[in-house]
């Protein structure tokens, strides 16, 4: 028998069926894989490829069109935020389900779990607060409600709230599909072939929407920023002092250089931001000007100098703050907040402070009750840590309550794996709670998740 040589494009065929083998057995045993329930790595896997994940065994909670639009949702608002559907069974241990599920998931984001008949989330703090996390899971865990309504409920009130853009490797339908479809085989190397530019695409956007949304944020605080330098200028001309006049001495001199230099920094460091995050050195060089204003005026008058303080918590404009005061804001705790002599009196007597408002969408408020991109601008003014417990309770806060400040738009003192990041194991375990799901009074209430024993053994 004579054995012919292969042609070249004979060899290229056979070669191309060799390297798309791989890929027709993994079609294949699809099915078989999505017939059972294999628990946490079968859904990490699933999460990875999409936001939403129903375990064939819990299908009965939520069908495959309501999958879909939830997982639509989630894509088109180019989150990371994701959603497990999984039965109440050994398979899905409480014991530490958040943490097992974000491990082997490795991707940084905000993790929602219906779990039985109950629901519960836990989130990395770069992602959305853990004080918003509660506070989200508390409004829409209710006794008796399907899975569709209190899955759409709380992906509708967390999506303005979470930071970070979907992960990259999203790029595919929404939803989750066990069976093969009929033009798969057919259409599989062209797939191949569009993966790395579908990827590419889907990576492209979310820089473009998180380049638009920077862009966005720093124009308004560019107004802000404005108006306070501004302000100190004109505290500056109000001084009206003379570095040669009657009694001036080489300290009052070298208090009023420091003021200018802060004066002209700041407009040159406003100039050149090209990121919200380069606000906060901005608002740090304004406040270290006025507290060089406040200690040469104290020279001037022959006053003891100034302790030096946070700015007053109301507005900053109003200079560095002499006493502490409780203030209450609308629905929150009391706390202490450093406030000017002004804001002092006014306290005092029950009368309001007078706060420095900013844009929003709802009009001007005060900035404590503004988006998450006036963090680097109050990060400026109060720093050392001391922002989250100023601001604990209010909108501002809930956003930022995080180890950095407005993470987001770059205001934080330290980098960190962003939302939709693949950071694997690297992440805070502390952020997903420890020991039982749930437990430990994370969700408010104590108790094991989801309440009434829900998930208390039995399996």
């Amino acid at each position: 028998m004579r054995i012919r040589a292969m042609s070249t494009r004979q060899a290229a065929t056979a070669m191309a069926g060799l390297l798309l083998l791989p890929f027709l057995l993994l079609l294949l045993l699809a099915p078989a894989a999505g017939a059972r329930s294999a628990g946490i790595p079968d859904a990490a896997a699933a999460l990875r490829q999409g936001p939403v994940y129903v375990d064939p065994a819990a299908a009965g909670q939520l069908s495959k069109a309501d999958a879909d639009a939830l997982a639509k949702k989630i894509k088109d608002a180019d989150k990371p935020l994701f959603v497990a559907v999984l039965p109440a069974s050994r398979q899905y241990p409480p014991q530490d389900l958040f943490s097992n599920l974000r491990t082997r998931t490795g991707i940084t984001g905000l993790y929602a779990v219906r779990l039985g008949d109950g629901f519960d989330a836990k989130a990395d703090r770069t992602v959305i607060s853990q004080a918003a996390v509660r506070n989200l899971v508390t409004a829409v865990r209710q006794p008796g409600v399907d899975a569709k309504t209190e899955l759409n409920d709380f992906v509708d009130q967390a999506l303005p709230t979470v930071r970070g853009s979907a992960p990259a490797s999203w790029g595919g339908a929404a939803g989750q599909d066990f069976g093969v479809p009929t033009g798969a085989l057919i259409g599989l190397g062209a797939v191949v072939v569009a993966g790395g530019a579908g990827i590419y695409a889907v990576t492209r956007r979310g820089r473009l929407r998180k380049e638009a949304e920077e862009r966005a944020a720093l124009d308004r605080l560019r107004v802000v920023v404005d108006e306070d330098i501004t302000a100190f200028g004109e505290e500056l001309d109000r001084l009206d002092f003379q570095p040669g006049e009657p009694g001036a001495t080489d300290a009052m001199r070298a208090d009023y250089e420091h003021a200018l230099d802060a004066y002209d920094r700041s407009k040159s460091l406003m100039g050149a931001a090209s990121r919200p995050g380069e606000v906060r050195p901005v608002t740090e060089t304004l406040e270290d000007g006025r507290f060089a204003l406040a200690v040469l005026a104290a020279r001037r008058e022959g006053r003891p100098l100034p302790e030096r303080r946070a700015p007053c918590f109301f507005d900053p404009r109003h200079g560095p703050s002499v006493a502490d005061r409780t203030w209450t804001p609308a629905g929150g705790a009391a706390r202490e907040v450093p406030v000017c002599a002004a804001d002092a009196a006014r306290l005092d007597d029950g009368l309001d402070p007078r706060a420095r408002t900013v844009e929003t969408d709802a009009g001007r408020r005060p900035y404590w009750e503004a988006g998450p991109a006036y963090g680097p601008w109050a990060g400026g003014y109060f720093g050392g840590g001391m922002l989250p417990g100023l601001l604990v309770g209010t909108m501002l806060g809930s956003m930022l309550a995080t180890p950095a400040y407005a993470s987001e738009y770059g205001g934080g003192d330290f980098q960190d794996f962003q939302g939709g990041d693949v950071s694997g194991a690297d992440f805070d375990p502390g952020d997903f709670g420890s020991g039982d799901f749930g437990g430990g009074g994370d969700f408010g209430g104590g108790g094991d998740f989801g309440g009434g024993g829900d998930f208390g053994g039995g399996f």
